[in-house]
């Protein structure tokens, strides 16, 4: 009797998720036609779905789960908050546990970085660090108000609010809403597998930054600020960009007085290797931006974190209207908050970041059996982040047909088997949690390989 009700109300769900859920970056046509997977419960990299089966972890729940889940410091911390206040408004008000989370997020972050201010999302993050450049060059003694120009890269994604989507370089996400953006210059991107300027690396001696160079020479005069994702390139498919580009970026802004903004919502909190992806070439950036891993996957939160000299050019008497008239209604929530602070605690306790390296070099080590594929055309790599590239002809690096829908059959096949991952295109992505152990990199990867040849090799 309890299977049979258990059966009746999967099928109520999932009837009930097709009449009234309308899914984000979903083809609702196609969804309609499947069954719905419904998650239920999760624990460590394990999520279960409401009829009992249960699958591995493979994407952290959209690159946000960092120890797992229902880690238990984490829920006491919620909990604990919990008993006190779950929200109160930060505007013109503080809370205790986001004074404490601004602490610890300026302790951890690249030096310099003084200044914390909350939203809660990644998009949000990067709206705020745009108007904050846009008006600091507005007002600022040090500023320069024909600054109001923006430099991006191509494949760049930084979110889907409309500041951010004005920043973007991924047609298929964001050419439709183009009457509706501001006009950015784009830098080609390092994208060696492809490279536009038709390079070689390390022969291209990043042919790609001396274009940077150029622009930066001509533009510089009106540019407020660049927008980077350092290192890797998450929603264009995992690309990773070579050796001393990161650098090279940050000493071209340096030389033109150009505002670096980092985007590390994607790449923030462990998932290249270092706490933050800016570390790996000793780089700090004038307004770095946070979310998805900020609360270990739990809650929503976002920070966006800048100079002392960027916050100064916001000081004024209040008839000067200096202010930053920017915010949102749950701005530095402390139930966020506190799940944030318990997330960087077990950072540190833990050893998280360090004791990720042997599980790296597993996950390195395992990943070259896709290469051994003949429609995989190429393996990308940077920490806890893997992009693999799937195409129909490897030697001349043609694309599968959109019809072929290979990155959507691909994933449907790895949750059959039990893993649950999601591909960017042709791309099929991995970013487990970074409490993953070696036995469960061995299954994701066994996983992913047996599904790509299934779907690559039929027929």
């Amino acid at each position: 009797m309890l299977n049979r009700e258990k059966t009746d109300a999967a099928r109520l769900l999932a009837a009930d998720d097709h009449r009234y859920i309308w899914h984000p970056f979903t083809q609702m046509q196609d969804y309609l036609q499947e069954e719905p997977l419904i998650i239920e419960s999760g624990d460590g990299c394990t999520l279960k779905d409401i009829r009992g089966n249960e699958y591995l972890d493979g994407v952290s729940s959209l690159w946000t789960n960092v120890h797992g889940h229902r880690k238990a410091a984490i829920d006491i911390a919620i909990k604990a908050q919990l008993e006190r206040i779950a929200h109160s408004t930060l505007l013109g008000l503080s809370n205790v546990p986001a004074i404490n989370c601004a602490k610890k997020l300026v302790e951890i972050a690249p030096e310099g970085l003084t200044k914390v201010f909350y939203s809660d999302s990644g998009s949000t993050a990067v709206e705020v660090a745009l108007k904050m450049a846009f008006q600091y060059q507005q007002q600022s003694r040090a500023g320069s108000p024909k600054r109001q120009q923006f430099i991006t890269f191509a494949n760049a994604y930084h979110g889907d609010t409309i500041g951010a989507v004005s920043l973007g370089g991924i047609d298929l996400f964001h050419a439709t809403y183009r009457p509706l953006l501001f006009t950015s210059l784009q830098a080609p991107s390092p994208y060696c597998y492809r490279c536009t300027l038709g390079k070689t690396y390390p022969g291209c001696e990043l042919a790609c930054l001396k274009h940077l160079a150029a622009m930066m020479e001509t533009h510089c005069g009106r540019v407020a600020a660049l927008v980077i994702e350092p290192l890797v390139q998450g929603a264009a498919g995992m690309i990773v960009h070579p050796p001393g580009f990161l650098k090279g970026v940050r000493k071209l802004c340096d030389e033109h007085k150009i505002i670096m903004i980092a985007d590390e919502v994607a790449v923030g909190f462990g998932r290249t290797g270092r706490m933050f992806a800016c570390e790996h070439e000793g780089v700090r950036p004038d307004i770095m931006a946070l979310a998805k891993g900020i609360t270990g996957g739990y809650l929503p939160l976002a920070a966006t974190l800048t100079t002392e000299d960027i916050y100064q050019g916001f000081m004024g008497h209040y008839e000067e209207f200096k202010t930053f008239f920017h915010g949102h209604t749950y701005t530095g929530n402390p139930l966020a908050c506190a799940a944030a602070i318990a997330n960087m605690e077990i950072f540190a306790t833990e050893d998280t970041v360090n004791k990720s390296a042997a599980k790296i070099a597993r996950l390195q080590e395992r990943l070259q059996a896709m290469l051994l594929l003949r429609h995989v055309g190429d393996v990308r790599q940077r920490g806890f982040m893997v992009g693999i590239e799937l195409v129909a002809d490897r030697e001349k690096k043609t694309d599968f047909p959109p019809t072929e829908k290979v990155g959507h059959r691909v994933i449907l096949a790895a949750r059959r088997r039990g893993l649950i991952i999601r591909p960017l295109g042709n791309v099929i992505v991995l970013m487990p949690p970074l409490s993953i152990s070696e036995i469960e990199i061995d299954r994701l990867c066994d996983i992913t390989c047996a599904a790509i040849e299934e779907v690559t090799e039929a027929g």
